[in-house]
């Protein structure tokens, strides 16, 4: 059929979760139990793998997987115990600000010496390293702006046009060639790699997985309306200061006028995003929910948590002068226009 053209293959599961996720999508196995669930490492490859799958069928789901299943209740169920237990695992972990002014404060603030993943891309990048970041980020930018698109119905006024208007830019502000996920498909092309939406899913390291979860976790929720615009805030402030060191790393490894262009369109799009979000998203929507406060400085946090994690899992394995992926990246076109 035509439109399976734009469903990526399930992935290889990772454990007896995913295992059991893949399977029941596939009309055969036992989904996994809550005990099962409760046993396994909250941010490791199984339980985001399983979580990932769930969410996936939101999105554009899978080949040869039933749309149906979309809304089964038994997959429902499991995906529940699976959101319990990363959810519960963030409020812990990722508490960090006492208030929303002082995590929007750390937003804004760069420091002098930045030791993060843009920083190294930045000044000591190698190709081969841009193109492992490339791949794991397609997992978010192949899909962008979507996860928070579904806060739109949750708002109202002027946090709910603000919010349109950003998503609207995402979105190519009506220009197919201008949406950004054509943009970064484009980009993926100019550095060998395969555009296709989802196609890098099994090389993806856990730490990946979870910033893509995350999204998708606060944006299927209408109780987690403010963590996800937290969430959009966080991307959206420190966007343009990351994708100008991004820009300068694609120049300098020669990834290609694509990658360029990309990162070069972030700079500009997110320094107006930034004000507007922090100004009309933000401000709107505490202006008639001001209980609301506490969830975005959550959605903040968790943000920065998880980025965190991934940026260490990145440079450790970098620095150490090996892959960060999962499985390796094809070897079907390394040259670079």
């Amino acid at each position: 059929m035509e439109h399976d053209r734009d469903e990526p293959r399930p992935p290889t599961p990772r454990g007896p979760l995913s295992r059991g996720v893949e399977a029941y999508l596939r009309g055969g196995g036992r989904l996994p139990r809550r005990e099962e669930v409760d046993r396994a490492e909250v941010y490791g490859d199984d339980l985001q793998l399983a979580l990932y799958l769930c969410y996936e069928l939101h999105y554009r789901g899978f080949a040869g997987v039933a749309p149906e299943l979309e809304w089964d209740p038994d997959l429902l169920r499991t995906r529940a115990a699976l959101e319990h237990r990363f959810l519960s695992a963030l409020r812990t972990d990722a508490r960090v600000n006492d208030s929303l002014d002082e995590a929007l404060e750390g937003l804004l603030v760069e420091p002098v010496h930045g030791t993060g993943v843009t920083h190294f891309l930045c000044d000591e990048g190698e190709l081969w390293q841009v193109r492992e970041y490339a791949a794991l980020r397609s997992l978010y930018h192949l899909k962008e702006a979507d996860p928070h698109a579904w806060v739109l119905p949750r708002l109202w006024g002027r946090a709910k046009a603000a919010m349109a208007a950003v998503e609207f830019d995402e979105w190519g502000g009506g220009r197919a060639d201008r949406v950004h996920a054509r943009l970064y498909a484009d980009l993926m092309t100019g550095l060998g790699l395969d555009s296709a939406y989802g196609r890098y899913l099994d090389a993806a390291t856990a730490e990946a997985l979870v910033t893509v979860n995350l999204m998708s976790l606060f944006g299927l929720h209408r109780a987690l309306r403010g963590a996800l615009v937290g969430h959009f805030a966080a991307v959206e402030i420190t966007s343009s200061p990351g994708s100008r060191r991004l820009a300068e790393a694609m120049r300098c490894t020669g990834a290609g006028p694509a990658a360029e262009h990309f990162y070069d369109e972030h700079v500009e799009a997110d320094a107006v995003h930034e004000q507007v979000v922090r100004h009309d998203v933000i401000g709107g929507l505490l202006e008639r929910e001001p209980h609301l406060a506490p969830d975005v400085t959550f959605g903040i946090d968790a943000t920065e948590f998880v980025e965190d994690r991934f940026g260490t899992r990145l440079l450790t394995d970098w620095r150490a002068s090996r892959s960060s992926l999962c499985a390796p990246l094809a070897q079907e076109a390394t040259h670079i226009s």
